[in-house]
């Protein structure tokens, strides 16, 4: 039986399948009887569903990061598609292929990380050259970085999603450095490639994007500092001579303040040229990347996307009688 994925669900499809959840919230209603709101998801994308007048015996037969075998109905709701669901039951991991549930980037991995190889090998800072290359030795955190997810919801949220952003990031900025000579390119790039490796240790992307208990307590921005000053140890090894000391705060910088702003995280404003260059870098292609997910995830009648809480508004995805190719030649 042909498996039914997210992204190919409709308003008014019956739906017999299993998929992950990836959030599990228990409310009440304006009578205060019990309904469970579910996201689910599979590699197609996810869907918010509801089950109402859920009883007790039911809510607590699963968590967060199990899989389930729901029953339901598709519906439009408010300009996005919900499922109603009538029936639901965990089911064990080892019952399930998990290439189905997991997104993955539709870049090659191994062509992602060959570029970024090729990039820091080129770097001409001798200092900065060798700590890529400490970093690019340690083969298990390397694995890793070309696992993980850039975030659990918001832009990259899959598997490689972290290498793709970096990689995009380090591409953009090979370009404008030209423009803008004040900048140590060399500096920026490696700042690039470190700003969220951090995220290596903060999430958890084996079953379910989670936090770990580290990402949690700690979060991304510590753990990458952290991560730098041990690789830094190493850097003598090759070079034979210290790591310069401001080089070093530099980079530190790059890291704890490419949030931006203290409300978004950063502890520090970005101080330095190579600084805010990278959090616009940082901020412009996890943008874009939202939109162009948002728009094209959307597949409501409306030539406008639902609401976005995250994005503070709708989008503009037009209509078909405005796109190229429904427009006649003159």
């Amino acid at each position: 039986m042909t498996r039914q994925f997210v992204q190919q669900l409709a308003d008014g499809d019956s739906v017999e399948e299993i998929y992950l959840v990836v959030d599990k919230q228990v409310r009440a209603n304006r009578n205060g009887n019990t309904y469970l709101q579910l996201d689910l998801r599979d590699r197609g994308g996810s869907i918010n569903a509801r089950l109402w007048n859920a009883p007790d015996s039911l809510v607590h037969t699963f968590e967060t990061g199990d899989f389930l075998h729901v029953k339901g109905k598709v519906q439009l709701f408010q300009g996005a598609l919900q499922m109603i669901l009538s029936q639901l039951d965990r089911v064990e991991t080892e019952k399930v292929e998990l290439a189905d549930f997991l997104p993955h980037t539709e870049h090659d991995i191994g062509k992602l990380y060959e570029r970024l190889c090729s990039l820091l090998r080129k770097l001409d800072d001798p200092h900065l050259r060798a700590l890529a290359e400490c970093f690019l030795m340690d083969r298990d955190l390397m694995a890793d970085f070309c696992k993980a997810p850039a975030g659990v919801r918001n832009h990259h949220a899959y598997l490689g999603g972290l290498l793709e952003h970096v990689v995009a990031l380090m591409e953009s900025a090979d370009r404008i450095a030209p423009l803008y000579p004040e900048l140590n390119r060399d500096l920026l790039m490696v700042g690039i490639f470190l700003h969220d490796i951090g995220k290596v240790r903060e999430l958890s992307y084996d079953r379910a994007f989670t936090y770990t208990d580290e990402g949690q307590l700690i979060g991304h921005l510590v753990l990458g500092v952290e991560m730098l000053g041990e690789q830094v140890r190493r850097v003598p090894d090759l070079t034979g001579e210290p790591f310069p000391t401001e080089l070093l705060l530099r980079l530190k910088h790059l890291i704890v303040s490419h949030h931006g702003a203290l409300e978004f995280g950063s502890p520090t404003l970005p101080m330095t040229p190579e600084a805010i260059a990278l959090h616009y870098l940082d901020n412009l292609d996890a943008k874009i990347h939202s939109f162009t997910r948002d728009i094209r995830e959307d597949r409501g009648p409306s030539a406008w996307t639902p609401y976005s809480q995250a994005t503070q508004r709708r989008l503009f995805k037009g209509s078909r009688s405005s796109s190229p190719s429904m427009v006649e030649d003159e």
